[in-house]
């Protein structure tokens, strides 16, 4: 599949995920009230920031701002609002998806390489950072002098450590059936194909026909 069609397949369907995404952050709401509106912005305008600040950050390490940038950063605001879509102002959501967007960028391009681990489509640099930064975040948004909704006496160090102590937790469980997954598709089927058949391409190498005409 030539770059073009890749890349018009990919923003394609990064537009139709951040369509999608207003659907459970604002439909969370389960009516059409003030919390399904304010969901509504949070969810577009972290998204944009997100999308945004990915492409400014590649131009500071001295690289041109990429369409997969583009697309990688408005995946990033989208997982960092979530929590937060109801639970946030839009400036405090804003700034939610830039640094999420960033820190996520540092995941996927530094830290990756660093450690060696194999992830293809970044789901852990993008997915799994990204909702780290905005479990955490939605703590810091939510306080009222950043335009959350929480009360006056909002206590923001206590709120941090409960979402500290969630996504340790939720770390915790995801590592384990993580680990049992592995375990069990390493026994029933094997964990890579080989590399002639990575190189190739799945589509050949498994089913024996192009997905796509290149």
């Amino acid at each position: 599949m030539s770059r073009c069609h890749s890349l018009t397949l990919t923003g394609v369907g990064t537009g139709l995920l951040w369509v999608g995404w207003f659907g459970f952050n604002a439909g969370s709401a389960l009516e059409a009230n003030g919390s399904a509106g304010l969901a509504m912005i949070n969810t577009f305008v972290a998204t944009a920031a997100g999308a945004l600040a990915w492409m400014l950050v590649e131009r500071a390490r001295g690289h041109q701002g990429s369409a997969l940038g583009f697309c990688s950063g408005i995946i990033a605001g989208l997982v960092a609002v979530t929590p937060a879509a109801g639970n946030s102002g839009p400036f405090g959501a804003i700034v939610l998806g830039a640094v999420a967007s960033v820190v996520c960028f540092f995941a996927v391009s530094v830290l990756k390489p660093r450690l060696g681990y194999d992830d293809a489509l970044d789901a852990f640099g993008i997915h799994g950072v990204g909702g780290m930064v905005g479990a955490v975040g939605t703590a810091i948004v939510y306080a009222p002098s950043l335009g959350g909704p929480g009360a006056a006496d909002y206590d923001m160090a206590a709120k941090l450590v409960v979402q500290v102590g969630a996504v340790l937790a939720t770390t915790a469980w995801a590592v384990v059936g993580t680990a049992i997954a592995i375990t069990v598709a390493k026994a029933l089927t094997g964990l890579r194909v080989t590399p002639e058949v990575e190189h190739n391409g799945l589509d050949i190498g498994e089913h024996g026909e192009r997905a796509y005409n290149p």
